[in-house]
This record gives structure tokens, C-alpha cells and sequence, in this order.
């Protein structure tokens, strides 16, 4: 009887253990991975090194590409790599390598607008929509006396068109955001951003022809100086600002300005 109660006291405190535990130990399948190595950054020394180690140029190559590296190619550190013994295939790889981190970003894609449809729109700024414009037809004639004589022999001659009633159905307030969108094959300086001269009837406005872009035009010219910008393929954006002020306008599009039997230009007023 002494025996057992000596070997139950024996046993009870690990009896005890497992039950305020509750907790087998712990197994692991094995030996835990080691977190993975960042390859250190290569620059010139490291070149260096590896060749006075005595490895050959095709494993320095190899590094020199696969590597992240950041080598100092101006002409005293190209000097000091040729003192150093190190090969001319070497250092042509570290220029090039260095040229790549030089390499600007590429810019940032040009933005496709919702427009599809050939013409001159505006942003109506309630729907924050672009709107097409409305073209109206546009008789061009000559002017009747030449104006100029420009290079190789050409004479350009003012010619002017002839628009039908004293406004256009359109009336927008400045500043006006304008969008055109071109033909293929269409340069943006075939358009003429053109102010009208008002007549009881009509509306009438001078160009030179073939149209100028950029033109300074003068008192006898009626073109009006507008600096458009790439937005998506053929398609060009610039803004109409108040200090063009009020008066009836028109963009004549590529190839109207020698159209004799009727061509069409995108039309609109401008209220102050």
C-alpha cells in the first residue's frame, strides 16, 4: 500500500502538467527556410574584383546583364578600370548597362478622346461631352490681285469667302475648349481659325492662299492666331481664350480654302 501511494505521488505532478497544458509539443518537418537573398548591387569595384579573382569575361558578362548595377562610366572611371586590367567587352557592357538606368521613362500614352466621327467639336461643360459643331457651306474665291510672292516662285493670292446670313446657330462663351479631329493623311496646319467680318446679310472672311498657320494675318487678313496640341491620333485640342473677344468665327478644315463650288466650315459665335 506505501508503494502505490509513493508512486501516485510520483506521477501525479506530471499528470498535472498535461492537463494545464492541454498542449502536445510541437513538431516541425524540418529545418525552416531561410528567407530569401537580395543580390547586392554591382558597381565598379565589384568588377574589379571579380577580376583580379581570376574570373574569366564571359561569367563577369553574365553578371554585369543579370545583376542590378549602378557604374560610374565617366572618363576617369573608364581610365581607372582600363589601369585595372579590365577588358574592353567588360566596360562596354557597364556603359550600356549604365544607359539603360539613364533611359528616360517612356511618356505617358496619348489619351483616346470619345470622338470617331470626322469634325470641329466643343466641350459642353454640362454634360462634359464633346459636341460636334455644325459646319455651314463656304464659297472661296480669289481675291483678284496677287498679294505676295513666296519661295521657288510661287504666288500665293488672298482669297476670300462668302458665308450665307449675319450668324451661326452656335453661341459659346469663352474660355471654349475645341477639339478636331482630323482625315488620315490631314496636317493640323491645314486648319484656319478665321474671325468673319460682318456684312446685312452675309458673313465674309480673307485668307491667304493655302492656307497660313499661325498666320500674324494683318488688317486685311482675317486669320487668327491659334496654338493646337496632340491629344490622340488625329486628334487636336486647344482653347479659345477671352481675349480673342466676341464676334462671329469659323475653323476651316484642310482643302476648303481652295474650294470654289461650295466647302464647308465649322461655324460659331462668340458673346462677351
Amino acid at each position: 500500500m506505501r508503494l502505490l501511494i509513493l508512486l501516485s505521488l510520483l506521477l501525479f505532478p506530471f499528470s498535472c502538467y498535461g492537463q494545464r497544458t492541454g498542449e502536445a509539443p510541437q513538431l516541425t518537418d524540418g529545418p525552416q527556410a531561410a528567407p530569401p537573398t537580395v543580390a547586392a548591387t554591382m558597381d565598379n569595384n565589384s568588377v574589379i574584383k571579380m577580376a583580379k579573382a581570376g574570373l574569366g569575361d564571359d561569367l563577369i558578362l553574365q553578371t554585369i546583364n543579370t545583376q542590378p548595377g549602378h557604374y560610374s562610366t565617366d572618363a576617369d572611371s573608364l581610365v581607372a578600370l582600363k589601369d585595372a586590367g579590365i577588358s574592353d567587352r567588360i566596360i562596354t557592357a557597364m556603359v550600356n548597362k549604365s544607359r539603360k538606368l539613364l533611359t528616360p521613362a517612356p511618356e505617358k500614352p496619348i489619351e483616346l478622346s470619345d470622338v470617331n466621327e470626322i469634325g470641329v467639336y466643343y466641350k459642353d461643360h454640362r454634360s462634359d461631352k464633346w459636341t460636334l459643331i455644325d459646319p455651314e457651306i463656304v464659297h472661296i474665291k480669289s481675291g483678284g490681285w496677287i498679294k505676295s510672292t513666296a519661295t521657288h516662285g510661287i504666288i500665293k493670292q488672298d482669297h476670300n469667302g462668302h458665308l450665307n446670313g449675319r450668324e451661326s446657330k452656335l453661341a459659346l462663351q469663352a474660355p471654349i475648349e475645341i477639339l478636331i479631329y482630323m482625315p488620315d493623311g490631314v496636317a493640323i496646319n491645314e486648319y484656319e481659325f478665321l474671325r468673319f467680318r460682318i456684312n446685312s446679310d452675309n458673313r465674309e472672311f480673307r485668307i491667304l492662299t493655302g492656307g497660313v498657320f499661325h498666320s500674324t494675318g494683318g488688317a486685311d487678313r482675317d486669320e487668327v492666331k491659334f496654338d493646337p496640341v496632340k491629344t490622340a491620333p488625329r486628334t487636336y485640342q486647344f482653347t479659345i481664350d477671352r481675349n480673342v473677344g466676341g464676334g462671329e468665327f469659323g475653323i476651316l478644315p484642310a482643302g476648303s480654302g481652295n474650294v470654289t463650288n461650295g466647302g464647308k466650315i465649322y461655324t460659331f459665335a462668340i458673346t462677351e
